[in-house]
């Protein structure tokens, strides 16, 4: 079964459990910040974890998740493996989250639901 055909399966409570599990790999701080090390260029796991303070045993599980989930991918370069965003998408999400947060950051922060 293709993606599409799988998209096209998929009922409102999967749409929903799927969003859900899409927010709660993005809701963890390591993820983000590879993906906001991704954003600009590809990079290889020594470029992320210069980039994000992580160490390079995180960065490299993390990738593997990202992967896994279709968010990132991969290409060799030699020895080496260099990752970027799968999908222009994920940019956007970033950055519409970014939009939104300068609306209501004080707000987020104050809550205590989460």
């Amino acid at each position: 079964m293709t993606e599409q055909e799988l998209q096209d399966d998929l009922s409102a409570s999967d749409t929903l459990a799927l969003r859900a599990k899409l927010f709660r790999g993005l809701g963890d701080p390591s993820r983000l910040a590879i993906l906001d090390a991704l954003l600009s260029d590809e990079r290889n796991v020594q470029e992320i974890v210069a980039n994000t303070g992580l160490g390079q045993p995180n960065v490299s599980n993390h990738l593997r998740c990202l992967l896994e989930c279709g968010l990132v991918s991969r290409r060799s370069e030699g020895r080496f493996a260099r990752y970027r965003l799968a999908d222009s998408r994920v940019v956007d999400l970033i950055r519409d989250a970014d939009a939104l947060l300068a609306l209501t950051a004080f707000r987020v922060d104050a809550c205590r639901s989460y």
